[in-house]
């Protein structure tokens, strides 16, 4: 059974903890089953890294990208263990694509696993660490941030790359541009305008090498039609050919993250309410100031999946 109000999101990097989904594992069985199968993907135990390894471990592009993917894919597959009812449309924020586009049923998680790993270790090599930078602008609308960008480029790279909800705007670039655009903004009126702890510029043009080098493998990997639409990062849109869902992603390594137009476009579908499918609460936080009307579950835990499930059944 499908709920037409219902959507489901998938958090991307910075929501990884130690520690993180170690409630639900002793409640479904689908978490550690579905760890084991990033592990032997992986060649090691993906689960220990992440209940007794070190954050800064987990905090390796490589690592952290198959590490997200499978705690959300393995609490999608604990909500239909479950008897949680299925969503109508999906959307993950930059990784958390890669999330929606395996629940959705477009490409095997073991596959999915492959790439994101490569993903992430491409992603770090496109720039030698140091020299990029990312930072989150609070309290500045997107064309005064765009134009702070702009004119801090000075023959560099900074520019808006994930637009998260309206007046808050992560910029990145190389880390000179940044540190400019950083003080444009809050010249500009910016509440706060923060450096992120990411060492590589994500979504900005200084990653098309990466995707690039990513293409040939995304292109020989099967994808298949979305058997839940899933709401593209790049242009906010559903898209049903396998062929130009590869497209996308390889586009969306080096392109900006339109979050809040992803959240409008479901709203406008007619979604009412939303589960984020991963550890942590960011995008539930985002979905609320992006449209106050709608409401959102988080089922990182026994007792909140219990509540989702019963909140969203029709």
């Amino acid at each position: 059974m499908t709920n037409p109000v219902l959507a489901f999101v998938f958090p991307g990097q910075g929501s990884q903890q130690i520690g993180m989904l170690a409630e639900a594992a002793d409640a479904f069985p689908e978490i550690n089953a579905t760890f084991s199968e990033a592990s032997s993907v992986l060649g090691y135990d993906l689960w220990d890294l992440c209940q007794n390894g070190a954050q800064e471990d987990i905090n390796l592009t490589e690592r952290t990208q198959p590490l997200l993917l499978s705690a959300s894919v393995a609490l999608y597959r604990a909500w239909q263990s479950q008897g949680g009812v299925a969503p109508a449309r999906m959307a993950g924020h930059s990784l958390g694509e890669w999330s929606a586009l395996v629940c959705s049923g477009v490409l095997a998680f073991e596959d999915a696993v492959r790439l994101v790993r490569e993903r992430g270790r491409l992603m770090q090599e496109a720039v030698p660490a140091g020299e990029g930078a990312m930072a989150a602008v609070i309290g500045l609308d997107d064309e005064a941030v765009e134009a702070a960008c702009s004119g801090a480029a000075e023959g560099g790279v900074v520019a808006a790359v994930n637009y998260n909800s309206p007046g808050q705007v992560v910029i990145a670039g190389g880390a000179a541009a940044v540190g400019r655009a950083i003080e444009a903004c809050k010249a500009a009126g910016a509440k706060r305008a923060l450096p992120l702890p990411v060492s590589a510029p994500f979504h900005t043009e200084l990653m098309r090498p990466a995707a690039e080098k990513l293409a040939p493998q995304i292109e020989s990997t099967v994808f298949n039609a979305p058997e839940i639409p899933v709401i593209h990062n790049v242009h906010a849109k559903p898209e049903a050919d396998p062929a130009a869902i590869k497209a996308l992603m390889v586009e969306q390594i080096y392109s900006p993250v339109r979050w809040t137009s992803c959240v409008q476009t479901m709203v406008a579908a007619g979604t009412e309410q939303l589960v984020e499918c991963g550890p942590g609460k960011v995008l539930a936080g985002l979905a609320k100031r992006i449209d106050r009307s709608l409401t959102a579950h988080n089922i990182e835990s026994p007792a909140q999946m219990s509540e989702a499930i019963k909140s969203t059944a029709q």
